[in-house]
């Protein structure tokens, strides 16, 4: 798959990241937007042929990602308020082989049992996985020999929005982040989507 991203971006723009033995091999693609993001994103994953429902038969292929704003910086590995993409992508990958299960657009998992925030930064305690949304045409399917490989996108959630997304559904849910401009670029100062916004009356 490297290879492909290489053929899409520039070798310039593709790198590897350094993993422990057993680890899920991961690639860095550094891409120019309107601003600059990183891509973390798993390089193998999708050689597991997940077991989807009928209806999802063509997305049996998957990678996760995550969308790192540019004031992150990612490569400094002993700090908790960024290192924890790296714990949480590889927690993830790992998960869907060794229960043998699936994952797709609108799925959401607890960020573990306690729930606890991600960091002292970032409060959200679930993960929603969702197809891109920033990235819609950057990470858009990839045909590799005779699999296509499709992207999903790994949204941190607030605890009120992970209840409102299970009463209400993923479609208004996604409508919900779309109305507050929320996308899968990580962002240490977003509030939940469920909040409010005060408006000054004009007198």
């Amino acid at each position: 798959m490297k290879e492909k991203l290489i053929q899409r971006f520039g070798a310039d723009r593709v790198s590897e990241v350094p993993i422990q033995e057993g680890e899920v091999p991961l690639l860095v693609l550094d891409l120019e937007l309107n601003s600059p993001v990183t891509v973390i994103l798993t390089n193998g994953l999708s050689d597991y042929k997940m077991p989807v429902p009928d209806k999802w038969k063509e997305r049996e292929h998957n990678e996760l990602y995550f969308c790192l704003p540019s004031y992150w910086e990612w490569e400094d590995l002993e700090n908790p308020q960024m290192n924890w993409v790296f714990y949480w992508i590889q927690r993830l990958a790992k998960y869907v082989k060794e229960k043998e299960t699936w994952y797709g657009h609108g799925h959401t998992m607890p960020c573990g049992k306690e729930k606890n925030p991600l960091s002292a930064t970032m409060k959200q305690n679930h993960f929603l996985l969702a197809d891109p949304i920033l990235l819609e045409t950057e990470m858009s399917p990839i045909q590799l020999e005779e699999k296509e490989i499709h992207f999903l996108s790994i949204i941190p959630l607030f605890q009120d929005e992970m209840d409102y997304k299970q009463s209400q559904g993923t479609l208004k849910f996604s409508q919900k982040l779309n109305n507050n401009g929320i996308t899968e670029k990580l962002d240490d100062f977003r509030g939940s989507a469920m909040k409010r916004k005060w408006r000054l009356k004009k007198t």
